[in-house]
Order: C-alpha cells, then structure tokens, then sequence
C-alpha cells in the first residue's frame, strides 16, 4: 500500500458537487493499492499512521501524533499512486490493483484506522472526486508498505 499523507487544517471532497467527507485539523491521506498488499500492509500503515509525530508541540517541533491531538483523517483512494509514467506518454496502471482487491483493502485500512480511535471520513471508492485541502507547513510524506 502507498499512502500520501498531507497535514492539514481543512479537508473535504466531493462526488457531483456533493461534499461527501470533511474534516477539520488531521490529515488528508490518499491511499493506493497494489497486488502484492495485503492485511498485513493495512495494518502497518494503520499503526504507524496515527503514531507518526508530524504535528507541532508548543515548542514548534514536530512532535505530536494525529491521536495526541485528536485529529481526524479524510481517506480518498488513489489508484493513480501505481500509475507508471517511464515509457510512453501515457501512464499505465498495471501495478493497481483490480478495483474489488482495493475495495476490500481500502476499506480494511479505514476500519483499523477507526478502531484505533480515529475519526474517518472518506471519499467515495471509484468515482470521480473532487479534493480541497489546506496543507499546513506544507507538511506532505509518502508512506510504503512495500519499501
């Protein structure tokens, strides 16, 4: 699984102009899957995610974890983070995962998240969405099961 994971201080997305998902402070994170993934993958990324320090202290270091400040996470799925763009013009996304694989996963990965305390919002799986995010720092990182 690869995660994008932008701190933020606002989020949402929209299906058809329809805001499907909200959040205040957390983190806005896309989520992709490939075939290799597995629930080992989701569970990973789930306890690492909201364990990582990226919010500042009142020292302004980043030491703060998305639980230690309550905050919440806007899940969308990507598969676009497997595109391959080496040859061609065209990216080729044979290293995503057939759309029902990550389904399951992704779904999987928001319930963990959930479990372990966290509020979830989330996009709709397969459709069309539209994302607004406040970055805050700009604080991005990418996550990796797989590396």
């Amino acid at each position: 699984m690869k995660l994008v994971v932008q701190r933020v201080t606002d989020a949402s997305v929209s299906v058809s102009g329809e805001i499907v998902g909200k959040i205040g402070l957390g983190l806005l994170v896309l989520v992709g899957v490939t075939h290799e993934d597995t629930s080992e993958d989701a569970v990973y990324l789930a306890e690492k995610l909201v364990n990582l320090r990226i919010f500042e202290d009142e020292a302004e270091k980043m030491n703060l974890s998305l639980l230690d400040v309550g905050g919440s996470v806007l899940s969308v799925s990507q598969f676009t983070l497997y595109g391959e763009t080496k040859k061609g013009r065209r990216p080729n996304f044979t290293k995503a995962a057939k759309p029902d694989v990550a389904f399951q996963l992704y779904e999987e990965w928001n319930r963990l998240l959930r479990e372990k305390g966290v509020s979830v919002e989330t996009g709709r799986f397969g459709e069309m969405m539209e994302v607004k995010l406040t970055n805050s720092g700009p604080v991005t990182f990418i996550m990796d099961s797989q590396v």
